[in-house]
């Protein structure tokens, strides 16, 4: 059988083509392909046992079997009730229009995370930054967090977009406002979503600075979803 690989952030650097078409036994299961890519690149050994797998955008453990024209994603540590808005832009983020449409008479706060590029990482001077993302999935996985948000934290609108492309100091890289009747709610859902994004949402970030370029260390994966 076979099955589509498709490649993201610092495995791009690895790996010549972003997507390759490799062939496999049939009941062949997700731990052949990350075996395949092992062996051709053992030196990354800490890089492969980091991993995360989907088949198809969902996360899937190494035992998954996989079948015929399947679309597996090896996803590198990532670094992406209530009414809502979910979006990936290339455009300028517009945090104050953004948070003046979210408020409501209802509301009793709202609270934003505002992420930007900062002018250093380290003490190397940052020239830009540029993210990248598995986009179908990332959209899906951002989804679902706002669904689990306002069911957990009983807020009343959750708005996150998240910039892609090339991103200068001082932009907005990742916006997460959250509307609610009580500041505790806000604050929770606000603090737990963008925590979360950073941890499962399929996005990378590579930074360039005066010395070179180097894509930025993502967080580990959950041990459920880790491959």
């Amino acid at each position: 059988m076979r099955v589509r690989v498709l490649v993201f952030g610092v495995l791009k650097d690895l790996i010549p083509e972003a997507s390759a078409t490799i062939e496999l036994e049939d009941g062949a299961c997700v731990q052949e392909v990350l075996d395949y890519f092992r062996r051709a690149f053992h030196q990354e050994g800490k890089l492969w046992a980091s991993l995360a797998v989907a088949v198809n955008r969902e996360y899937v453990p190494a035992s998954q079997i996989l079948h015929d024209g399947d679309e597996v994603a090896l996803l590198p540590p990532v670094s992406g009730g209530a009414a809502t808005q979910v979006a990936l832009t290339r455009d300028r983020i517009d945090a104050e229009g953004i948070v003046a449409k979210l408020k409501q008479g209802e509301d009793g706060a709202v609270v934003v995370f505002d992420g930007i590029v900062r002018n250093n990482t380290r003490g190397r001077r940052t020239l830009y930054l540029v993210y990248e993302a598995y986009e179908q999935m990332a959209l899906e996985q951002m989804r679902a967090l706002v669904a689990k948000a306002a069911a957990d934290f009983a807020v009343r609108e959750i708005t996150i977009v998240h910039r892609l492309g090339k991103l200068k100091v001082g932009e907005t890289s990742v916006l997460v406002a959250v509307a609610s009747a009580h500041r505790a709610a806000a604050f929770d859902a606000c603090r737990w979503l963008i925590d979360t994004l950073k941890k499962t949402v399929p996005i990378w970030k590579k930074e360039h600075f005066e010395d070179g370029a180097v894509w930025a260390d993502g967080e580990p994966f959950p041990p459920e979803i880790s491959a």
